[in-house]
């Protein structure tokens, strides 16, 4: 953040007065997020009584809707890093922060276009179904739930990070102890959500966190566009002159165009974005809760539209809080940027000593921690049902457990990975969201993406091509962060004190997604065994009519 100038002292006065002023709305607060909390509960209750089966529990029987399920994607995609991340990464960095908002868009012509239809043709449950049908079972599976596994940990970590600063931003809590116990909360209730609810319950959960998003998204960006006359040259030229930084806040360059490095990082990210939707297990396991195909292809177009209008609104949302707000201001907050809209919100209602305020900062953040626990059950879903369908089911018992078995091993899968996530996330809490979650579609787009393309519409595909293109997609790009400044060697790292950062970009998608595709290609021409071309003329039929898949 050194690009940005700050005044420290007037900046934490500000925000710890907001803080302090809307301290007296706490109940407020506290009693929205108890109703959402008890209504998700309820839904989640009511689903779980539905779930009978390991079709209704991973699939959720397969009877939603084209619009239901858009309605769901849309609750599952627009996660806190669209909410948070990106208008953060606006208020700070202008032009250079909307590019998030155009990589997480343009992704989804992909996912339309490659994916969508013939994925949920050809498989029943997981991403590993259609990758293990032409190959040697056990060693797919294994590494098509090994991949899930980690990308959705990833993902979690961001959710996670953003449940901690925006309760904590709510609540008055300062000290790191009381932000590790929100972080633990949220784990424990989406191991309550999926556990009991399943896919039913979950893609409930997300159609209302979807509507709501969009119904808060609108609100406050109808209220700040009021207070600029719905002007919007006036509304971007009071954000770049409050900046500090003047037209540069509204040109390309502020944060990627500083050297040949962040240049570089800047292409890194738009190939991750546009790239990595098509990979994200989470996305992928939607297209199986719906009966067709053509639902399916309805579904996204449905998402498409949801999603579009919601990136339209941040930049209202983001360039928002820099006209409203100092950079400082959202900095003293939190350094990444991820309470800028919720501190807007507190602004546009008249600030902190107001009621209004205090109560569309409580709306707002309400409707954010909706986003953060739909998105967090979907994620843990798609990782437990990884395991339990493709490891545990058919590596470890050999396609011999039942589906009550299969059922039981999720839920306890379900715990395992909230743990984990819960460890993690205290640790990433002070990054921000929207990068956390570039570095899981870096990870998707290396790992999952050239296997998933290359079964499909590559008839010499190999066993060893995919095991060389997932475990070397997954290492190299997690290698690569690791050995990045997001994790150590800046300020804003996950550990600012250490520097063992040799790889310069922060985003390792430029270097792993095209080695992905080269092992998978490389892996296929050095292996020894012939391709089951009656098994790809199988998947080529199933892909294109779904014809005994289900």
């Amino acid at each position: 953040m050194s690009t940005l100038s700050v005044h420290p002292a007037q900046s934490v006065q500000s925000t710890v007065l907001a803080a302090n002023e809307a301290s007296e709305h706490r109940p407020l607060i506290i009693s929205l997020f108890a109703v959402f909390v008890v209504a998700t509960l309820i839904i989640t209750v009511w689903a779980g009584r539905q779930t009978k089966s390991a079709s209704d529990f991973y699939a959720g029987g397969r009877q939603f809707t084209g619009f239901q399920n858009g309605l769901a994607v849309s609750g599952d995609y627009m996660s806190a890093a669209s909410f948070l991340g990106i208008a953060g990464a606006i208020a700070l960095f202008g032009y250079d922060g909307f590019l998030y908002s155009i990589g997480f868009l343009v992704a989804w012509l992909v996912a339309l276009l490659l994916v969508a239809e013939p994925l949920r043709n050809s498989g029943r449950y997981t991403m590993g179904d259609v990758l293990a049908y032409r190959m040697r079972q056990r060693p797919v599976r294994t590494a098509a739930g090994t991949s899930t596994i980690v990308v959705s940990i990833f993902y979690l970590l961001a959710q996670m990070a953003g449940a901690g600063v925006l309760v904590s931003l709510l609540l008055g809590i300062t000290s790191d102890a009381g932000k590790i116990l929100i972080v633990a909360l949220v784990g424990v209730l989406m191991i309550v959500y999926v556990t009991i609810g399943g896919m039913k319950g979950t893609t409930w959960v997300q159609m209302v966190k979807a509507v709501l998003l969009i119904a808060g998204a609108l609100l406050i960006t109808f209220l700040i566009l009021l207070k600029f006359n719905f002007n919007l040259s006036d509304l971007l030229g009071t954000a770049a002159s409050n900046s500090g930084k003047g037209s540069a806040f509204l040109e390309p360059g502020l944060k990627y165009g500083v050297s040949s490095t962040s240049k570089l990082d800047f292409i890194s990210l738009g190939v991750a974005l546009v790239l990595g939707t098509a990979g994200l297990p989470h996305i992928l396991i939607r297209f199986y809760t719906v009966p067709t195909a053509q639902v399916a292809r309805k579904s996204v177009n449905w998402a498409i539209g949801i999603i579009g209008a919601f990136y339209l609104m941040t930049i209202v949302l983001g360039f928002g809080a820099a006209a409203l707000l100092k950079p400082g201001e959202i900095i003293a907050s939190n350094k990444a940027g991820n309470t800028a809209a919720p501190l807007a919100s507190l602004e546009i209602g008249g600030g902190g000593d107001s009621a209004g305020g205090a109560i569309l900062l409580a709306v707002i953040s309400a409707v954010a921690f909706a986003t953060i626990l739909a998105v967090v059950a979907g994620l843990t879903l798609a990782s437990s049902s990884s395991f339990a369908h493709d490891i545990y089911a058919n590596v470890i018992r050999r396609g011999q457990a039942t589906e009550k078995e299969e059922v039981r091993a999720a839920r306890w899968a379900t715990v395992a990975i909230g743990v984990v996530s819960i460890a993690l996330g205290a640790l990433a809490r002070d990054l921000n969201v929207a990068g956390l979650v570039a570095l899981a579609f870096a990870v998707a787009a290396s790992a999952n993406l050239p296997t998933i393309l290359y079964s499909l519409f590559w008839k010499k595909f190999t066993t060893q091509g995919a095991l060389w293109s997932i475990y070397g997609g997954l290492t190299s790009s997690v290698g690569l962060v690791l050995f990045s400044p997001v994790v150590s060697g800046k300020a804003t790292s996950m550990f600012p004190d250490v520097d063992f950062a040799w790889f310069p970009l922060e985003n390792p998608g430029l270097i792993s997604i095209p080695l992905g595709f080269l092992l998978g290609w490389l892996g296929t021409l050095l292996s020894k065994e012939e391709p089951d071309k009656e098994k790809y003329a199988e998947l080529e039929v199933r892909s294109l009519t779904g014809t005994g898949a289900h």
